[in-house]
């Protein structure tokens, strides 16, 4: 758990965090959301240290981390930045390895767990272990810089606007696999962007920041549908209300019995992706398929009850 109590950061007198209280639960991802100039990249840099509060406590796991050397905490927290921020003439199991080795892993440990995060990350070990980090795609080198951030087994992975700088097929993809991950490895993830759409569709919670100030930190669907004040409202932006709902279920989790005509849609896709195959086809049902088999349908009925703000 991640506690952050009553800080603020100055800079020539100016708080540029402003006495933010968050806490942060294990095992989830936190978006921390807001425009330039919000604070949110300091509070999240406060967390490993690179910044330090002018006032206010940081806990980790009840832990003060005043108290703990930087150095150390972090190499106990992983950290990710745009641009992924590769070592250029070190290979990419050099560049995964940074951690380990500074930790003292041994030779066959180091490569273990090189190979197990290439796995992981869909990078083939063999193919990937030696290339240098101008061998890579943009898509590549941002799975390398994740991979790295996570090398060392960190509980704690923060993440500085990680995919800005991708393209938003790539982006897509990237954003798909950290939230596999993170379901596989249980690690609590701080993600800052300016991106609305990417906070909702990553985060458990959102934390909506604005001239230093904490505004509101909510799930998803809170965020969505009672948001604290206009200037979330206008974030959330209010004809895409509807369809930002919809994205935070699966079909899965609707299913109707009956049958439907056309092309089907499979249970993991979002309601929203339902939806507007609905209306681009003008059906009023979907098949939905599991394994390959119809389970049931999607009616546009339903997903139009399920889009209003919930009372």
């Amino acid at each position: 758990m991640i506690e952050i109590d009553d800080v603020s950061r100055l800079y020539d007198g100016r708080a540029v965090v402003d006495q933010v209280t968050l806490t942060i639960q294990p095992r989830t991802v936190c978006v921390i959301v807001g425009t330039s100039g919000s604070g949110k990249t300091t509070l999240l840099r406060m967390i490993n240290k690179l910044v330090n509060p002018s006032s206010g406590s940081l806990r980790i796991d009840g832990e003060d981390i005043a108290g703990i050397p930087a150095y150390e905490l972090r190499r106990r927290i992983g950290y990710a930045i745009q641009g992924h921020g590769l070592f250029p003439h070190r290979t990419v199991a050099q560049n995964i390895a940074t951690v380990p080795g500074l930790l003292g892993w041994d030779r066959a440990k180091t490569r273990a767990r090189v190979d197990e995060l290439l796995e992981l990350f869909q990078l083939d070990p063999a193919s990937f272990r030696d290339r240098l980090p101008h061998q890579l795609s943009g898509g590549e080198q941002q799975r390398v810089g994740v991979a790295r951030a996570l090398a060392a087994k960190p509980n704690i992975l923060l993440m500085d606007e990680p995919y800005g700088a991708l393209d938003p097929v790539i982006r897509a993809k990237a954003q798909a696999d950290l939230l596999s991950i993170q379901r596989k490895l249980g690690t609590t993830i701080v993600l800052v962007t300016h991106d609305m759409e990417e906070a909702i569709h990553l985060g458990d919670t959102i934390a909506v920041m604005a001239h230093g100030k904490l505004l509101q930190s909510a799930p998803p669907a809170e965020i969505i549908a009672r948001p604290a004040n206009d200037f979330i409202a206008d974030l959330v932006g209010s004809s895409e209300r509807p369809f930002r709902l919809l994205s935070l279920s699966r079909v899965g989790d609707h299913i109707e019995p009956g049958t439907a005509s056309g092309a089907p849609i499979a249970t993991t896709a979002s309601l929203r992706d339902a939806y507007a195959e609905l209306l681009w086809s003008a059906r009023t049902a979907l098949p939905v398929t599991r394994d390959g088999e119809i389970v049931g349908q999607v009616t546009l009925a339903a997903l139009a009850r399920l889009a209003a703000r919930p009372q």
